[in-house]
C-alpha cells in the first residue's frame, strides 16, 4: 500500500474525530512517510511498518473517547468509550460488554428501587382513591418510612454511580492499553 492509499484509509477511519484532530494525525503520518523516505525506505515498507490504517483509526478513536469519558462521566461519553473499546478487538465483546451490562443493571436496579420507595406514599393515596374503605394508618406510616429509605438509597446511588463510572473508565483504559500492545512495565 502506498502513501496515498494509506492516508486515504486512515482518514476514512478517523471521520468521527474532530476535524482539527484528524488533520494533526494525518500530518503526523505524513511526517512518518517523509522520514522513512529520507532513510531510503519505500512507501510500501513504511506503510507495512506502521500497521493497518483501520486498526490505527480504531485505536485513536478509542483513545479520544476514553479521554473524553475520563474528563466528563456523562452516560453518552461512557457509552461511546465502551463501543470504541469493543471495536478494538473481538474478545472485547465479552471482556468489556459483559461487565458493562452487569454494572449498568446494578445501577439501574438501585435507582429504580430508590425511586419506587420515594413514591410509595403516592401509591397509598392511589389505593385510598380506588378503595377508600381499606385505609390504615400503618400503610401511611410505612410508606413514609419507605420514602426516607428511598431518599437514602438515592443519595447512596448518586455516590455509587460516580464511583462505578470512574472505575469503569479506568477499566476501559486498562483494557485499551492491553489490546494496543500489552502493558509495559516501567
Amino acid at each position: 500500500m502506498n502513501r496515498e492509499q494509506f492516508l486515504k484509509k486512515l482518514n476514512a477511519s478517523l471521520k468521527k474525530l474532530p476535524h482539527e484532530e484528524q488533520e494533526d494525525i494525518l500530518e503526523d503520518f505524513q511526517e512518518h512517510f517523509d522520514i522513512g523516505k529520507s532513510e531510503g525506505k519505500t512507501e510500501e515498507e513504511i506503510s507495512k511498518s506502521l500497521g493497518s490504517p483501520s486498526q490505527i483509526g480504531k485505536e485513536l478513536l478509542a483513545t479520544h473517547y476514553l479521554e473524553k469519558a475520563g474528563n466528563d462521566y456523562s452516560a453518552s461519553n461512557i457509552f461511546r468509550a465502551v463501543w470504541a473499546v469493543i471495536g478494538l478487538g473481538f474478545f472485547n465483546l465479552v471482556i468489556v460488554l459483559g461487565p458493562f451490562v452487569a454494572l449498568l443493571a446494578i445501577i439501574l436496579a438501585g435507582w429504580i428501587t430508590g425511586a419506587a420507595f420515594i413514591v410509595s406514599p403516592l401509591m397509598v393515596l392511589i389505593n385510598l382513591a380506588i378503595s377508600p374503605g381499606t385505609f390504615e394508618f400503618f400503610d401511611l406510616f410505612f410508606s413514609i418510612a419507605l420514602t426516607g429509605l428511598g431518599l437514602l438509597i438515592a443519595i447512596g446511588m448518586l455516590y455509587a454511580t460516580r464511583f462505578i463510572a470512574t472505575g469503569f473508565v479506568r477499566y476501559l483504559n486498562f483494557n485499551a492499553k492491553l489490546v494496543k500492545g500489552g502493558l509495559k512495565h516501567e
